[in-house]
């Protein structure tokens, strides 16, 4: 069987302790999930990690095969999958307000904050919220090499094999953030006000994120 250094790839220890840092930082998927938790239960939040998870791999494949280095050098591709991202967040965002909006009987605690209402809509959410953000592929073009061995003879393979261990890693933390946050939200007891703050809160943050996202750089 190869070594790790055979594969190409080197400091795995560091590689893993970096992405569970990166996977616990708060951001679009983080937030997607908790929400789709706390309002759908564990069934939609796991399909939400499942979702990001699926985008991650999306981007990993575009990484591995050089696609990703388009949206480095090329700023057209790049404001074209940045509209197509932002646009995205602000209808999510548009959707979780329409629903805080509601009168308090028509939103309960379980209700979704969003136009999705099956596991398979959860899903495909949480993979085109992934998918469209183009700082996700950027940061595998310039995370990933790092943990590559210059000199590897076959760095696609390398590429795939550091995009598995991420795509993985992430969507197990994520599992894990869909269990406690079910085991939270149970201990302190939902409520209709708390779900229309909750989805409040969330499309404000949605359209802030699309705000950022529109102003990025094709350097950023």
């Amino acid at each position: 069987m190869p070594t790790l250094g055979e594969l190409g790839l080197h400091q795995p220890a560091l590689f893993a302790l970096a992405v569970l840092v990166l996977n616990a930082t708060p951001g679009v998927d983080l937030l997607y999930t908790v929400s789709r938790t706390l309002a759908g239960g564990w069934r939609q939040g796991l399909a939400a990690a499942l979702g990001v998870g699926a985008g991650c791999v999306v981007h990993a494949l575009l990484a591995a095969f050089g696609l990703a280095a388009l949206l480095a050098v090329s700023a057209w591709a790049f404001t074209v999958l940045k509209w197509a991202g932002a646009a995205y967040l602000v209808w999510l965002g548009l959707g979780m307000l329409r629903q805080a909006a509601r009168p308090a009987p028509a939103v309960a605690a379980t209700e979704a904050p969003m136009v999705a209402r099956t596991g398979m809509q959860v899903f495909c959410q949480g993979l085109f919220t992934n998918v469209l953000n183009p700082k996700v592929a950027l940061f595998f073009l310039a995370f990933l090499p790092q943990f590559i061995v210059p000199q590897a003879p076959h760095k696609t393979l390398s590429f795939l094999l550091l995009g598995t261990w991420f795509v993985l890693q992430g969507t197990l933390f994520l599992v894990a953030v869909v269990w406690l946050t079910q085991r939270l939200h149970r201990a302190v007891g939902g409520s209709a006000r708390l779900g229309r703050w909750l989805n409040a809160a969330g499309g404000l943050l949605f359209l802030g994120l699309a705000l950022r996202l529109s102003r990025a750089e094709v350097h950023a």
